[in-house]
């Protein structure tokens, strides 16, 4: 069922129990990098098993960096130190993970060998300009198609220096390369955002124990600086998370625990988005793991309202929006979001996908440049919706298929696995009605 290309979503049960959600994407890209990096040996638990993550484990392998599965979501990795990676033999393959290729181009950068990171048909598409711009600022040379897709060819053997970056995106992943190039670089790098973004990198690398001042929407560090090896627990990933958040919220007689989900500031505008529509959602059992908050998020149904989402929560919840358009089209009334352009250069279109699906099953969405309005409280009816190979547009029409009278058929649902691997049958455990088509 896991390897499923295509799924049928229809009506469950209430969804009920306590469940554990893998671990969190960006943190375990995150880890395993550093990891590797790192003066010594450190071991990972919670480590997500999802394909992304793999490849950017392979790929530190391909680097000289020895890696251990004693069980799965557990990663013993041996560090080469920051500069100990060694030239790989062939290209470096990200997979479908653009948190892999921008944030290893800022580390690729700075190396003595020349170097070619590829992705799947996806990722080839999305654009790496913004990465590729400011770490040529800093020295390094980058060649990209025409277009500034991928294949990226990193040359070696270029001097870094350290720049004041004001970044014109606000993309944590444009700011880890340039933050990780830094490291490699002559004198102090800082980058300043025009929001502020998602700050694991910086709360990372201050684990691993480099010297880096940071605040929201700004970062700095000096370069030269070693990693030392240390042991992270990767706390359970919200944007994981999300899709049950929601699910819980709009079908009726559900409450469902999830257990120590990440609760990194910069990453739960989700969680007040539909507390704002009304949401029952309580936390419980805070601590705090691998430098990130965690705590037991409680959800019962509760009928929600459509909402004005305020701009300022849009960064902290970027990838959680194909849940929040489901939400909404289950509220009572209009929900409004602006300010979301980020979303059409996401894994697909993300904006016009869950319109045109949403669509699908008849609900009203007007569409903008960088948002939408959805009109909620529609009688969701059958239909077959494409997911673009988005991972989070086949999750999140999972969900709005368990409130149609029909069947709702998702195709291409294969690239689950990147980012929540197991997401079927852990739903299905949960009362969704979810098959394999």
């Amino acid at each position: 069922m896991s390897n499923a290309q295509h799924w049928i979503a229809r009506k469950g049960q209430p969804l009920q129990g306590s469940l554990v959600i893998p671990g969190d994407k960006s943190v375990s890209h995150r880890a395993v990098m550093f990891a590797a990096l790192a003066d010594g040996t450190s071991t990972i638990d919670g480590f997500l098993e999802g394909e992304d993550t793999r490849a950017t484990a392979r790929i530190f392998s391909q680097m000289g960096a020895r890696m251990e599965t004693p069980s799965p979501s557990r990663r013993v990795v041996h560090g080469v130190g920051i500069d100990g990676l060694q030239a790989p033999d062939g290209e470096l393959d990200c997979g479908n993970a653009g948190t892999g290729m921008r944030l290893i181009a800022g580390v690729l950068a700075g190396q003595a060998f020349d170097s070619v990171l590829v992705g799947d048909e996806s990722l080839s598409r999305r654009p790496m300009r913004r990465v590729t711009g400011p770490l040529a600022q800093m020295g390094a040379r980058i060649d990209t198609q025409d277009d500034g897709t991928p294949p990226l060819h990193v040359h070696g053997g270029q001097a870094l220096k350290g720049i004041d970056f004001a970044s014109p995106v606000a993309s944590a992943q444009v700011k880890s390369a340039v933050l990780l190039a830094g490291l490699y670089a002559e004198g102090e790098t800082s980058v300043v955002e025009p929001h502020p973004t998602r700050d694991y990198t910086e709360r990372m690398l201050a684990a691993f124990g480099v010297e880096i001042t940071y605040s929201p929407g700004k970062a700095r560090l000096r370069g030269g600086q070693r990693l030392r090896a240390t042991d992270i627990v990767v706390p359970a990933d919200f944007s994981s998370a999300a899709f049950f958040l929601v699910a819980a919220s709009i079908i009726p007689g559900s409450e469902l625990r999830l257990q120590q989900v990440g609760l990194n500031p910069r990453r739960t505008g989700l969680l007040h988005a539909l507390r704002l529509m009304g949401a029952d959602i309580t936390e419980e059992n805070p601590a705090e793991q691998g430098g990130e908050p965690v705590a037991d998020l409680v959800v019962r149904y509760a009928p929600l309202k459509g909402a004005q989402i305020p701009e300022a929560l849009v960064p902290d919840m970027i990838d959680e929006f194909p849940a929040l358009f489901v939400a909404a089209a289950a509220a009572e009334g209009q929900t409004v979001v602006t300010g979301a352009a980020e979303l059409r250069v996401k894994e697909s279109d993300r904006l016009a996908a869950m319109a045109t699906g949403l669509r699908t099953l008849g609900v009203q969405v007007d569409e903008t440049e960088d948002g939408a309005t959805i009109h909620g409280g529609a009688v969701l009816g059958s239909g077959t919706i494409e997911s673009h190979g988005d991972h989070r547009i086949a999750m999140a029409f999972a969900i709005a298929g368990q409130l149609t009278e029909g069947e709702v058929r998702i195709n291409d649902v294969a690239n689950v696995a990147t980012s929540f691997p197991g997401f079927d049958s852990l739903a299905g455990g949960a009362g969704f009605g979810l098959t394999a088509a």
